[in-house]
């Protein structure tokens, strides 16, 4: 069993558009690894783990590569210091990826532990107000988790990581609202794909009766 489910599991890692992003994160890796140093390696490291769960959670094609891309650029971003250089991208990299993270940390909790409703079955109004609402908190939690990984960092291993108050409370805003957007497209298109799923299997019932 396990001889055949392996390569099945190693194929569905490297299908499609995330695929290559997942090859692209073992190259950047290894680039870490010759020739940037040991605190990119770990930053990089992170990245590649992170790449693994859109297949985990279910995660639509394109989300599964948009993912991994905003992961990979926002990684890339920090180890060449374009966040020192460029004013804005920081908040434009909170917003964006801590959307498409907590768009694919609520696709994980529902596949896997089902606490909440599967995005494609989400049909009533409170469904889909929680929805919004675990997203958001799910993308608030996991940028409160980053400040802290920055502030450690700072702290303990580099302190040319940038912290600050105003820095802190701008990511955490830009995150929640990034997550917010995330969850109402969670809603907006896989509750629609939902609605239409029982519709159909509706019709199907009172057809075949």
């Amino acid at each position: 069993m396990t001889d055949r489910t392996t390569p099945s599991a190693v194929r569905r890692l490297v299908a499609g558009p995330g695929g290559v992003v997942r090859v692209a994160g073992v190259l950047c890796l290894l680039v870490a690894l010759v020739v940037r140093g040991p605190v990119d390696t770990a930053l990089f490291a992170l990245v590649l783990a992170g790449l693994m769960v859109p297949p985990a959670a279910g995660a639509p094609r394109w989300l599964d590569a948009a993912y991994g891309v905003g992961l990979l650029a926002a990684a890339w971003s920090g180890a060449l210091e374009l966040y020192q250089a460029v004013a804005w991208l920081d908040v434009v990299m909170h917003l964006v990826v801590t959307g498409l993270v907590a768009a694919v940390a609520y696709l994980l909790l529902a596949r896997r532990t089902g606490a909440v409703v599967d995005a494609r079955a989400v049909a009533t109004r409170a469904e889909r107000i929680g929805l919004v609402v675990v997203t958001v908190g799910l993308g608030l939690t996991l940028s409160v988790a980053w400040e802290v990984g920055e502030y450690l960092g700072n702290a303990y291993i580099d302190p040319e990581i940038y912290v600050g108050y105003e820095d802190t409370v701008g990511d955490l805003v830009a995150g929640g609202l990034g997550s917010a957007v995330a969850g109402l497209w969670l809603t907006a298109r896989r509750g629609r794909r939902g609605t239409a799923h029982v519709a159909d299997a509706s019709h199907g019932a009172r057809s075949a009766t």
